[in-house]
């Protein structure tokens, strides 16, 4: 289904529902770039300081001449990290980025030229299903796949391994899978990463309502929507809510439907999933990987795992 087809569906359900992939359209990723920077999103940070202390050793352990492959790539600021240790071991590299958000690819690409010379950037506007089936080998001894930021905890758990299982699909037994986990932690920790005084995660979350009102003609008053954030212990994730604060019918002109509201009723926008060493060991063996390598920043608050394409 496309964007209004999921509108329609989500907001006539009897609990409403927005699909957290339509958050990053070119507004909403400028939007997730400056939660990256807010002190209470200790995710970017983190693991950044992962990446810059033990990049060389991530690359080592995959092997070399190797090429990347990021999904959700962004603006690949941590993955110049790994770029950097690569040229350290080879003389060129090809970095095949895949985003939903063209305008993200197409600046990231133009940076990435210019500060390294030998790269080839072989960017794929696609969301990560499609973009994964679109990948091609060229020659290298390997291939390093990345999945950063925790992006996986954006998934439900059969999502998940369903995007594992299609990256393992394009991958040699022996290739890698760099996979960015946030860990379990207390809850009021994770509650401020996602719902920040400055009102940063509250305006990017709110962006989905303005989509639809610029792209499909929806008459959403965007002040009417609360952001909320909450730890469900049990479920070991964050789930953030667009509630209504007044009851209300909200016209969706090129969808064809008047979503109705009571006061206090929510749209459920999206999931943020936390892990630990077991649960991530269960996701890799079920998408036919194995856990190989682990490190951590400092604090231990977030964890990149590499996994192994097995046979």
């Amino acid at each position: 289904m496309d964007f209004a087809d999921d509108v329609r569906s989500g907001l006539s359900a009897p609990q409403k529902r927005l699909l957290p992939k339509y958050l990053y359209d070119d507004l909403g990723s400028a939007l997730f770039d400056a939660i990256t920077a807010l002190p209470e999103y200790y995710l970017t940070n983190a693991e950044a300081e992962i990446l810059r202390d033990h990049a060389g050793e991530i690359i080592d352990a995959v092997g070399y001449p190797v090429e990347l492959i990021e999904l959700g790539s962004g603006s690949a600021v941590k993955t110049r990290h790994l770029i950097d240790a690569a040229f350290v071991r080879q003389q060129t590299l090809r970095f095949c980025p895949i985003d939903i958000s063209s305008a993200a690819l197409d600046a990231s690409a133009k940076a990435l030229r210019r500060e390294y010379p030998r790269i080839v950037v072989d960017g794929i506007n696609a969301e990560y299903l499609s973009g994964i089936a679109r990948l091609s080998r060229n020659g290298a001894r390997c291939r390093l796949a990345l999945f950063l930021g925790s992006n996986i905890g954006n998934f439900e758990p059969d999502e998940a391994r369903s995007t594992l299982s299609a990256l393992r699909s394009v991958l040699d037994p022996g290739d890698g899978f760099l996979l960015g986990a946030d860990l379990k932690k207390d809850a009021r920790t994770l509650e401020a990463a996602y719902d920040d005084p400055t009102g940063v995660t509250a305006a990017f979350s709110r962006n989905l309502l303005g989509r639809i009102n610029r792209e499909l003609g929806g008459r959403f008053d965007l002040s009417t929507f609360q952001h909320t954030a909450r730890y469900n212990a049990a479920a070991s994730r964050i789930e953030i809510r667009l509630v209504s604060t007044i009851e209300q019918d909200v016209a969706i002109d090129h969808v064809g439907i008047v979503a109705h509201f009571d006061a206090g009723e929510p749209i459920y926008t999206e999931s943020s999933y936390k892990f630990d060493d077991a649960s991530i060991s269960s996701l890799a063996v079920a998408a036919g990987f194995a856990v190989t390598g682990r490190w951590t920043d400092a604090s231990e608050r977030f964890a990149d795992y590499l996994l192994t394409a097995q046979s």
